[in-house]
């Protein structure tokens, strides 16, 4: 139904937190609860944007790129032009924005497919952050900023509530709307979606919309939590994004998709770092341990859907 989520992510979460569990002594607290939630908040905001797009049998490789850019055009223009902070941050959505807007663009309208796309995106927006800051991070941002990353309203982290937040939005419009519903319908066939009169371009075009608008939030989550506008933030992150919202259970060629899921699978990523953290196993081995659970998801995903087809 409409809260399809796969009962093997959710099996795949329990089985990681009982073995974490019994192999680290600090793993069952309520404040590593919390730093788990904490660590997923910036690549969940992402997963989500990615589920979006991959609803519609799209696919955004610069999700990480336009987090970075996004941050860092938050933090100049907050410190080098002076605007008031809620514009700073109001320019880093718009940033986000932007890009996918551009991403949409170029995948409708002049034909180049979505991989491509996203993927020469990845380059520019990682290129010009670092153009912008000459490879330096923006330091000291406004305080109310830096709230939003590092406050802890009624003690829990604000970057979770934003997390939880937008997951709850998320959910709605893409399980209850029609925006979320033409999504899938393309995802699933797009042939069938024109004959119903989805305007498909524009639908493509305001999904990446979305995914870029996404990049921007977590670009200014991730910027408020460590007080910089860093041009080298969010490296990377695209494939952990993309990875959470396959192990949720959408499907990586579309039609299928879950907010909830991807928050599901998003939580199993961060609990998978935060436990190779405990048991102090090398960042080198971390992302070993991350395109190998890539490849899995992908394969149960294709097993899966033989075992419905048949």
């Amino acid at each position: 139904g409409r809260i399809a989520i796969r009962l093997e992510s959710i099996a795949v979460l329990a089985v990681l937190i009982i073995a974490l569990s019994l192999l680290s002594p600090y793993f069952l607290s309520v404040s590593n609860f919390l730093n788990i939630l904490l660590a997923t908040s910036v690549i969940g905001v992402l997963a989500y944007g990615a589920t979006f797009v991959i609803a519609a049998a799209g696919i955004d490789l610069s999700l990480g790129s336009v987090l970075g850019l996004s941050g860092v055009v938050g933090a100049l223009s907050i410190n080098e032009l002076g605007l008031p902070w809620p514009l700073g941050m109001v320019a880093c959505l718009a940033t986000g924005a932007l890009c996918g807007l551009i991403n949409g663009l170029l995948n409708t309208r002049a034909g180049i497919p979505a991989f491509i796309a996203t993927l020469g995106m990845l380059g520019v927006a990682r290129g010009l952050a670092l153009v912008l800051t000459n490879g330096v991070p923006v330091y000291g941002l406004a305080d109310p900023v830096v709230y939003l990353g590092q406050g802890r309203p009624a003690g829990i982290p604000a970057p979770v509530i934003a997390f939880l937040l937008i997951g709850a939005i998320s959910h709605f419009v893409l399980a209850y709307t029609r925006f979320g519903k033409y999504a899938l319908v393309i995802g699933d066939n797009e042939a069938a979606a024109r004959a119903m009169g989805v305007r498909v371009q524009h639908q493509r075009v305001a999904l990446y919309v979305v995914s870029g608008t996404m990049a921007g939030i977590a670009g200014l989550l991730f910027t408020a939590r460590v007080n910089s506008g860093d041009p080298t933030a969010g490296l990377n992150y695209e494939l952990t994004a993309i990875t959470a919202t396959i192990l949720g259970g959408t499907n990586l060629f579309g039609g299928r998709a879950t907010i909830i899921g991807t928050l599901i699978g998003a939580l199993i990523m961060g609990v998978l770092q935060n436990g190779l953290n405990l048991l102090a196993v090398s960042s080198f081995y971390q992302q070993m341990a991350i395109g190998t659970v890539l490849v899995l998801a992908v394969w149960l995903d294709q097993a899966n859907r033989a075992r419905s087809l048949r």
